[in-house]
């Protein structure tokens, strides 16, 4: 049965999977749990894929996992599938039905976390588990699922004193359980996880910050949708206070988040459909987030800038822009990665991305992807301002057509070092009121 359809043309090859939003192109990636392993940011969500004809597939067709890491500034490094539905011991073979997994970190062992339909048919869900001495893998994958869970959605938190909880469930209620020494069982009985609104609940995510525990879920409200809550406790088990929304809903798709500190700086990741125009084809995003002094978080809005510092080697998305001046941004055409571009741009219009890392100045050339229906004009780039130091000039020239890209390079006019802000500056000659569409910069050595 074939649930929707889809240009291929969405499984297109990029040159690399970049940290501004959306964070990997190749393939559509939703539910991503992040975890920072001895100081290194891995992810690990789901995938979605188009079904092919023919397959019985559920709404949401999610054969196998990937993982990825975060490596240089800005630039994610897939690892390939981790694990295959059909390789799951005690699952049902072709169910695609693969959803949000976790892994954490307890002594010197990495636990994965996933649900799966089992094959006895005992429970929509059961939640598996397999182990490794690497965040990337292999694992090996225990042959039962662990007693006494079912549901969707394990979240991990392992507290300061070593003791570690799952949670997980989907509909109206939530639970957690402790779990043994062992990671493979439970202690008792799950607990209903209590004070929580009313409504459909799934996601269960947890963390600790100053001492308090943050329990945070996908919730919906009849009148919204889909929207990220958090409530509080003293307690790792509940009962838990209500706090309110980490994030709206977005462009009415489900949406599913994880939350970690790395390097000082609290980050919420989650996803969303926009690339792919089906909101069963997600994508994984990450944004910034904030507390307030009292404990309560900052409602977070979704953006294209996203997080991290692009370094010398990574590609700079242009079209994730801080600042944008007489021109816009848009879904990028042509035979080009999916994602967007910025357009319509007239003299003296001007985009500005933050925080470029150009590390000691080894940087000697810069490279462009263009496209340009005509022949007139240039672009610059700047330090700080349209005012700005400039330290590369590209001329436009015609490509073929506004959708048909080339890439260009030029060389810097003098070394470049620290994190510095880029100014791109549009020029026009002739009276053009139509320079060039830029899709995304890249610093070299």
């Amino acid at each position: 049965m074939k649930l929707f359809s889809i240009s291929t043309a969405l499984f297109l090859s990029v040159q690399g999977l970049v940290a501004q939003n959306p964070l990997v192109t190749k393939i559509f990636t939703a539910d991503p749990t992040a975890r920072v392993f001895d100081g290194k940011l891995y992810l690990y969500p789901s995938h979605d894929v188009v079904p092919k004809e023919g397959i019985e597939a559920p709404r949401f067709c999610m054969p196998d996992y990937h993982i990825f890491s975060l490596e240089n500034g800005s630039t994610w490094k897939d690892y390939g599938v981790v694990l295959d539905q059909n390789q799951v011991p005690w699952g049902k073979k072709d169910s695609y039905g693969m959803w949000a997994p976790d892994c954490i970190k307890k002594g010197d062992l990495y636990y994965y976390y996933y649900p799966a339909e089992p094959a006895d048919k005992s429970a929509f869900r059961r939640i598996g588990v397999g182990i490794s001495k690497s965040p990337t893998g292999p694992f090996k994958w225990e042959k039962k699922y662990i007693e006494g869970v079912s549901g969707i959605d394990p979240g991990l938190l392992l507290d300061d004193d070593g003791k570690a909880y799952l949670y997980f469930g989907g509909g109206k209620e939530l639970f957690v359980a402790q779990l043994k020494d062992n990671m493979k069982e439970i202690e008792g009985k799950p607990i209903k996880i209590e004070g929580l609104p009313a409504g459909y609940k799934e996601g269960s995510f947890p963390f600790k910050y100053n001492g308090m525990y943050y329990f945070t879920f996908a919730h919906v409200f009849p009148d919204e949708g889909y929207t990220i809550g958090y409530a509080t406790s003293s307690s790792p088990m509940g009962p838990f206070e209500y706090r309110g929304k980490i994030m709206d809903n977005i462009s009415n798709g489900t949406n599913h988040h994880s939350v970690v500190n790395y390097n000082g700086k609290w980050i919420l990741f989650y996803h969303w459909w926009a690339i792919s125009g089906h909101n069963k084809l997600r994508s994984i995003q990450a944004d910034y987030m904030e507390f307030k002094e009292d404990g309560s978080i900052k409602k977070v809005k979704p953006t294209l800038r996203g997080i991290g510092n692009p370094k010398i080697g990574d590609t700079i998305q242009i079209d994730r822009y801080d600042e944008i001046e007489k021109a816009q941004t848009s879904f990028v055409g042509g035979n080009e990665p999916i994602g967007w571009m910025v357009s319509d741009t007239k003299h003296m219009s001007s985009v500005k991305f933050k925080g470029v890392d150009f590390g000691d100045g080894a940087a000697k050339k810069i490279k462009a992807r263009v496209a340009s229906g005509q022949r007139f004009g240039n672009f610059e780039i700047h330090l700080k301002d349209v005012k700005g130091k400039m330290i590369a000039d590209f001329p436009v020239k015609y490509t073929g057509g506004w959708n048909t890209w080339q890439t260009i390079e030029t060389k810097l006019l003098e070394p470049i070092t620290g994190l510095q802000d880029l100014v791109v500056v549009f020029k026009s000659e002739n009276g053009a009121d139509k320079i060039v569409n830029l899709n995304w910069l890249l610093i070299e050595k």
